[in-house]
């Protein structure tokens, strides 16, 4: 399964390679002309003969840690790469580097604390990964400064219809991305796998400045708020409800042409779609949205709980449900039963 190969794949901000060697592996026998830029933004071009260039964009990267020191007992010091939250790294396995040493992230025992460290949570200085290491020099053996490091977390289902994971923001949007790369179309597609999004949306903008599209759909996994807690003028999307269509967040005001398409192909073609409500945060449309010019641009996304995190779930319904909206929103357009 693809969505299984790209979610557990190394990828962090800057260290894009081995996801961007997975799609195009799979895309070899579906895209003939690839374009590859000094950032590392992988480009499946699809020429087309009319019609306007459309495209579809989806980041490679995940979040992670940088290996900054190593102390003399053989313990890593790290920093965050992208926006992780503190209370979910104490006690995570993770791979470190290119030969994916396995480590625990760790901190004091709770034994070992003082009363008022067990209220607080460990700070970004408290936390080390442990690699089983029993010195600064037989650590050194094995890792270097500057190495990166990404949750270990395997794929698997726990459902018929929830799969479990880690990278799904935004695998997932790689994935569907992927799927739609094999259809066939008479417009010209441009099929943009991005970097370092998690820090700064940076590859984006540089591959749309190349690409200088008629219009972009953004794939991405979004964040779901249907748990216990959470407070309905807070709420983002619900897993299960369909793929959500964005209309403001912090970085873009999406093109309400393009998200009244999507709704009424939606809605003729009985696919269940949701509007992500909370407008914290950005995408890659962010950057495309401001390119040279200016590009229309829509975002679809795959509800997933526990985005930045080391598992995350969504549900294979809206995942599916996503691949089939994006294609139908194609046809659309290629059969000029769409128009800017």
């Amino acid at each position: 399964m693809l969505l299984k190969k790209l979610s557990e794949a190394f990828g962090p901000s800057g260290l894009e390679g081995e996801v961007r060697n997975i799609l195009t592996e799979e895309l070899a026998p579906f895209v003939n002309e690839w374009t590859r830029d000094a950032l590392g933004n992988l480009i499946a071009v699809k020429p087309g003969t009319r019609g306007p260039k459309v495209m579809l964009a989806a980041h490679m990267d995940e979040c992670g840690l940088m290996i900054s020191s190593i102390d003399r007992s053989g313990l890593l010091c790290f920093r965050k790469v992208g926006g992780l939250d503190d209370r979910v790294l104490v006690s995570k396995y993770v791979v470190i580097g290119p030969k994916k040493i396995p480590g625990v992230i760790g901190a004091k025992a709770i034994h070992l604390q003082r009363p008022e460290e067990r209220t607080q949570v460990i700070p970004l200085n408290g936390l080390y990964i442990d690699i089983g290491a029993k010195s600064k020099e037989d650590a050194e053996r094995l890792i270097k400064l500057g190495d990166y490091a990404v949750f270990g977390t395997e794929f698997g289902h726990l459902s018929d219809t929830v799969v479990k994971g880690k990278a799904f923001d935004d695998r997932s949007g790689c994935a569907v991305l992927a799927e739609v790369l094999k259809e066939q179309y008479s417009m010209p597609i441009y099929g943009a796998f991005t970097v370092q999004e998690e820090i700064g949306l940076r590859g984006a903008g540089v591959a749309a400045y190349a690409i200088e599209p008629d219009l972009a759909i953004v794939l991405e996994g979004t964040t779901c708020s249907d748990l216990p807690g959470s407070l309905e003028h807070g709420f983002c999307t619900g897993m299960g409800e369909g793929p959500a269509i964005t209309a403001m967040d912090a970085s873009v005001i999406t093109d309400k042409r393009l998200v009244n398409e999507l709704l009424r192909l939606a809605k003729e073609n009985n696919i269940p779609v949701q509007f992500k409500r909370s407008i914290t945060g950005g995408s890659d449309a962010g950057r495309i949205n401001q390119t040279k010019a200016g590009v229309p641009v829509v975002v679809i996304s795959v509800p997933c709980r526990y985005i930045h995190s080391p598992v995350s779930m969504l549900s294979l319904v809206d995942f599916e449900n996503t691949i089939k909206l994006v294609k139908l929103f194609l046809e659309s357009i290629d059969k000029g039963g769409f128009a800017l």
